[in-house]
């Protein structure tokens, strides 16, 4: 009896020691099958693929604009830039292209200002100052700054009246931009309040008031379907209306990144109040002909940042490929599969192992031929790892 008692407890031991293994075993299956972060994966790959560089990168140093772009990112983000203005300007008589000074002007509705640092501290150090002695020096050092621009709108507007000769002042019309400015100030999570950059795609395009709602709905639509031509899962880039502190009525479009969607592009239909302001309310100088009226134009306008979108593209790419082997062990690739137009390496050659002599000769035999075709070719085999590019 004592013996039959015993055995049956070591048998229930080994039991559940069995069950205790097969749930470690599940869970550690579990764990091993869980997805990874995808803001981890990205940012990582965008750091060993060259995509973008600095010192923290990370969700908010990249949508604050805090980082700059290795050899691909830099190719990508020109590649969407040209796909950007071909779409505004080549495409349309009616667009014309400008650039102006980063410090010209008002720098626009939400300017800053670069101060000199030094004559600052000089400023704060002098005794004997009264508060409005104090002031006026700070004012008087922050009028002989320089003002760096925020957006291109401004910009667009004091180019406006040089350029009615264009278009024989006939209605509608638009002038189209791209350059880097300037996002306001915020603390990094070092706490080091960092000033960010930002490549931004401006369309002003000037219409009737009476047509101005629905070159409004009109633009919308267009540009919703340019960014979604690109993208892998389109239903990712979204449209929502919004109303600005200023009352002001428009729509940003979105793309939905893991935490959450952050806007790419912005259209608000702004009326005449700011081309008025501009131009110190001379009417007579900003009269356009609509049809058989003349009237002042509204002002809409398209302001994208393609940094942003650079970002939103990286993250539609990502995708996992399993492959199972002749031995049936599972192999898992990360790759960023970028739209051929955007993609910074178009065709990628994996020389292997063997005999590649041959295959080394090929680049240098159609130099010439690749160089006016704008196309890159190089016989490294690391090259290899950017073929889903």
């Amino acid at each position: 009896m004592a013996t039959y008692c015993v055995r049956r407890y070591l048998g229930l031991l080994k039991g559940r020691a069995s069950l205790g293994w097969q749930k470690r075993k599940f869970a550690d299956s579990a764990r091993s099958d869980e997805a990874p972060d995808p803001t981890a994966v990205v940012t990582d790959l965008c750091r060993s693929r060259h995509f973008i560089t600095g010192e923290q990168v990370e969700k908010d140093s990249l949508l604050a604009g805090w980082h700059g772009y290795g050899p691909l990112g830099m190719v990508l983000r020109r590649n969407l830039a040209e796909q950007w203005w071909r779409s505004m300007t080549t495409s349309r008589g009616q667009v014309f292209g400008l650039s102006t000074l980063h410090q010209a002007g008002s720098g626009g509705r939400k300017a800053l200002k670069l101060v000199d640092g030094e004559a600052l501290a000089v400023i704060l150090k002098e005794k004997g100052q009264s508060v409005e002695q104090l002031t006026a020096e700070v004012e008087r050092l922050l009028g002989a700054s320089a003002t760096l621009r925020t957006e291109l709108l401004q910009g667009a507007l004091e180019q406006y009246a040089h350029s009615l000769s264009l278009v024989n002042r006939k209605l509608p019309f638009g002038l189209a931009e791209m350059g880097v400015c300037y996002q306001p100030a915020a603390p990094d999570s070092e706490g080091t309040t960092r000033t960010g950059e930002a490549m931004l795609a401006s369309l002003v395009w000037f219409s009737s008031p009476r047509t101005a709602g629905q070159w409004l709905d009109f633009w919308v639509r267009h540009r919703l379907q340019w960014w979604r031509k690109f993208a892998t899962g389109a239903s990712n880039f979204s449209s929502s209306d919004f109303q600005d502190e200023c009352g002001t009525k428009g729509t940003r479009l979105y793309y939905s990144f893991p935490w959450g969607r952050e806007p790419i592009e912005t259209l608000q239909s702004l009326g005449d109040r700011e081309l008025l302001e501009t131009h110190q309310d001379n009417r007579a100088k900003l009269q356009c002909r609509d049809e058989r009226k003349t009237v002042i134009p509204h002002v809409l306008s398209v302001s994208g940042n393609m940094d942003r979108g650079v970002l939103a593209y990286l993250y539609d790419s990502l995708q996992q490929l399993k492959k199972v082997d002749s031995k049936q062990r599972l192999h898992q690739r990360k790759v960023l599969k970028l739209h051929p137009s955007l993609a910074p390496v178009k065709v990628a050659l994996d020389m292997g192992r063997g005999p590649t002599l041959e295959l080394r000769q090929v680049p240098y035999r159609g130099g010439d031929a690749h160089s006016t075709s704008r196309l890159t070719v190089s016989p490294e085999r690391n090259l290899s790892r950017f073929a889903q590019c």
